[in-house]
């Protein structure tokens, strides 16, 4: 039995903020000192690495339950279900809702709460929870929604991966540039009849030195209030982690499959540097002794930034819905899905459409 993708969506926040937009900013290190360089060179080799060009942020009316809520509706009408059979409903978020212009952190209730308050569901078998588990966290939702089916504790979940990291950013730290919002979201059913559905899975958490790579700290910038604490990362160290472990859990997802290399017709990987992204596919190939294939790699970091855990479920529901040049999936093509973030986490999926 092969558990089956059978609905997608995704919300793309209207707000586009371009990489000309930070001309203005003031940006500092981390000892706390006013970056030399100026901002046409910071913002140059920024977009050289990471391939961001520009990226979207939510309408100060919207938070990420609001957003998680929007994508969630378009799985579940993509898909064709009715929402009172789900079984859960998951949520990968690392944040919670945060309002306009306030870092605090709202979780409670949970953000699969308050989607599920929003979508109306009155069935109270239909168990909703959140994943805490860094930008991977909507892939662990279905990994962990695959393994419920497999047991026979549900038939069908909605799995969401929500974010508004634009809210939680230093604007005065250069790597504030990387992140976005969005929302993208699945229904996985069981399936009993078809090949088609999740082949395997492969996750890891490294914590004994890794731990602290993506943490909370404090504005960049002296001058500002050093209580209010802001996403930060050590992004070489978390580069070079990558680059060592994230290629071989892809493998081990792989092997696990029985799928042969040659037959993956696309890698979904979560958008979080372009350069890095390669070298991970590249490096993953090399462990086959294989170069990596043209066209293989479909990206959306270029227009949409890194949004976490909502990066993967919205490239898929771009490809799917024939909303990204150049790439197409059909019936019979195989994923490798793959992720890392905080935690440090990793985690890979292989997919048989």
């Amino acid at each position: 039995m092969q558990n089956k993708i059978t609905g997608t969506g995704s919300y793309i926040p209207t707000i586009i903020q371009k990489n000309e937009d930070f001309l203005s900013h003031d940006f500092f290190d981390e000892q706390q000192l006013k970056i030399p360089n100026s901002n046409e060179i910071i913002i140059k080799k920024f977009q050289a690495i990471t391939g961001i060009e520009e990226r979207r942020y939510v309408s100060s009316d919207l938070q990420s339950s609001d957003i998680g809520t929007i994508a969630a509706e378009r799985a579940i009408k993509n898909s064709g279900i009715n929402p009172e059979e789900l079984d859960y409903i998951i949520v990968g978020q690392n944040f919670g809702d945060v309002s306009q212009g306030n870092t605090q952190i709202d979780m409670l209730p949970s953000i699969a709460s308050r989607i599920k308050y929003n979508l109306k569901i009155k069935n109270p078998n239909c168990v909703a929870y959140d994943v805490i588990f860094g930008c991977p966290g909507w892939l662990q939702g279905v990994i962990q929604a695959d393994a419920f089916i497999k047991a026979g504790m549900a038939s069908k979940c909605l799995i969401v991966g929500t974010e508004t990291l634009s809210r939680v950013v230093d604007p005065f730290d250069r790597d504030s540039m990387i992140y976005s919002d969005g929302a993208g979201a699945c229904i996985l059913e069981k399936n009993e009849n078809s090949n088609s559905g999740i082949l395997s899975s492969a996750n890891q958490s490294f914590t004994l030195d890794e731990a602290y790579y993506l943490f909370y700290g404090s504005s960049y910038n002296p001058s500002e209030n050093q209580e209010t604490k802001y996403i930060k990362m050590h992004g070489r160290k978390i580069y070079e982690f990558a680059l060592n472990n994230v290629p071989l859990a892809m493998k081990t997802a792989v092997d696990r499959s029985g799928v042969a290399i040659d037959a993956i017709s696309k890698i979904l990987i979560h958008q979080a540097n372009e350069k890095m992204d390669e070298a991970i596919i590249k490096r993953f190939y090399l462990l086959y002794d294989k170069q990596m294939p043209e066209n293989i790699m479909p990206m959306s970091i270029h227009k949409l930034g890194n949004s976490s855990v909502a990066t993967v479920p919205t490239l898929l529901d771009l490809i799917l819905k024939n909303q990204l040049k150049g790439h197409q999936i059909a019936e019979g093509d195989v994923l490798l899905i793959a992720s890392v973030g905080a935690g440090m986490n990793v985690n890979a999926v292989v997919y048989r459409y």
